[in-house]
């Protein structure tokens, strides 16, 4: 199983950029899929999860109402748009997938399969 994840960047406050997950080796549409993120000097945080139909999409407080998490199962990608960044936004973003997810897990890091190599995202003020 591979997690390519693409698209960070250095962005100023209120841009938007979109990050990139590309998956293979895996049964894409029986994955749920997450992203995490780890801002410099702190631990990693859940960000949005979005289930394996597509339907059920679970964000953060902190990024509720800027990001949008979207999946493709036929390419078997999944994308996370972020709009009106804010330099509290700076970190490593990482991709994730777990079959096995349920509501009470989604937000541990540990209930998650597999891992991208992470994609840095960078806001300044």
């Amino acid at each position: 199983v591979q997690l390519q994840a693409s698209g960070g960047g250095l962005v100023q406050a209120g841009d938007s950029l979109r990050v990139s997950c590309a998956a293979s080796g895996l049964t894409f549409r029986s994955v749920t899929v997450a992203w995490f993120r780890q801002p410099p000097g702190k631990e990693r945080e859940f960000v949005a999860a979005i289930f394996r139909g597509g339907s059920s999409v679970h964000y953060a407080d902190s990024v509720k109402g800027r990001f949008a998490i979207s999946r493709d199962n036929d390419r078997k990608t999944a994308n996370l748009q972020m709009n009106s960044l804010k330099p509290e936004d700076t970190a490593v973003y990482y991709c994730a997938v777990g079959r096995s997810l349920i509501m009470s897990s989604l937000r541990r890091a540990q209930a998650y399969d597999y891992w991208g190599q992470g994609t840095l995202v960078t806001v300044s003020s």
